[in-house]
């Protein structure tokens, strides 16, 4: 499913515009963006949580050359799913 189809289904779920959708389906992904940069994690209880996860800095190898280079520390998001909606994907 990409944004088109999740606006659409919001749409049709809320029994309203399609305009509508997705201003809501862009204040969700904005607050949640928010929400993990201020906090480091976002929980939605039955649905899952969103997790700022520390990479140290490695190792690794330009695929092209087989050059060694060293790839610096980051950050990612990671969601983990929550037990009700594991369930529902299981099912």
């Amino acid at each position: 499913m990409n944004k088109k189809q999740l606006v659409e289904q919001v749409a049709a779920e809320m029994q309203t515009t399609k305009a509508e959708a997705e201003k809501a389906v862009n204040g969700v992904v904005e607050a949640l963006k928010k929400g993990i940069k201020k906090d480091s994690i976002v929980q939605l209880i039955g649905f899952g949580s969103f997790n700022v996860k520390k990479r140290k800095p490695r190792k690794g190898r330009n695929p092209k050359t087989g050059e060694p280079l060293k790839i610096k520390a980051s950050k990612t998001v990671v969601f983990r799913p929550g037990k009700s909606f594991k369930e529902s994907v299981n099912k």
